[in-house]
């Protein structure tokens, strides 16, 4: 059978348009290609900009904050959003990372540990923070309390007596993000001058008696979170706030604290 004109050019027509969709097709399936290419690159560079769904252990998180916050008496949305939102696996000894939201203290090295995350929320809700707040911590640890802080306050000055586990944590919290904190190796036990007064003072370590110096870096209105009493047994957690005149103490929870070393025992 013979084709007219027409059938041709539209034959001729068709065959274009094949060719023009190949040609994109096999574009477009290069670029597929490249794309997953430096996507996994980028993904094993910088894991921490993966999906927060992508975290395995963000449902584990979730249940710290739900039964073992929540479900006591923590109570302040602040609070309980930052606890949701530290990652405390990442302040711990991979081999301990199964249990890093369950609610206990771990070891951290050189003697000492990370608080349960009950009580750093409960330390954290007591000191009534505001966003403006400058706080001073002692006992930066593994950095953890520090990075819980700074997702509610302006500024946090951490001191470690402890110089591995002080290098450490900074190296950490940097690693991290958390540009709010400052680490310095140090006694805690005289506080922080330079960067005194604070409107919030935590120590993450147990005196027999409060330190004066911390007293004299708060504010007027500022407040002091810290475990006192016997580093043999059990202290109390106590508050104070800084009155002109004065002080006012309040008890709130028998607590188990390593002890504060240094000047504190002489």
């Amino acid at each position: 059978m013979l084709e007219d004109n027409n059938t041709v050019r539209l034959h001729r027509g068709n065959s274009m348009k094949n060719k023009y969709s190949r040609s994109n097709m096999k574009k477009e399936a290069k670029s597929i290609i490249v794309f997953l290419f430096c996507f996994s690159i980028c993904r094993a560079a910088f894991p921490q900009l993966t999906h927060a769904e992508e975290d395995p252990f963000d449902q584990a998180r979730s249940r710290m904050v739900r039964e073992d916050l929540q479900g006591r008496d923590i109570t302040d949305e602040k609070v309980l959003s930052a606890m949701g939102k530290v990652k405390r696996h990442l302040f711990i000894d991979t081999s301990l990372r199964d249990s890093a939201y369950n609610d206990h203290p771990l070891p951290i090295g050189e003697g000492q540990t990370i608080s349960q995350p009950y009580i750093v929320a409960l330390m954290t809700q007591s000191l009534n923070l505001k966003p403006t707040d400058k706080v001073l911590e002692i006992g930066t640890g593994s950095g953890y309390q520090a990075a819980v802080l700074s997702e509610l306050v302006d500024r946090v000055y951490s001191i470690e007596i402890d110089k591995k586990l002080a290098k450490k944590a900074a190296l950490t919290l940097k690693e991290l993000g958390y540009q709010k904190v400052q680490v310095k190796q140090g006694d805690g036990f005289f506080g922080w001058p330079e960067h005194a007064p604070f409107d919030a003072i935590m120590a993450t370590c147990a005196p027999e008696r409060i330190p004066e110096p911390l007293i004299k870096q708060l504010k007027d209105g500022g407040r002091l979170i810290i475990p006192v009493g016997s580093t043999t047994f059990y202290q109390t957690l106590t508050l104070l706030t800084k009155l002109k005149g004065g002080t006012q103490l309040k008890q709130i929870s028998p607590v188990r604290f390593v002890p504060m070393t240094g000047e504190v025992e002489k």
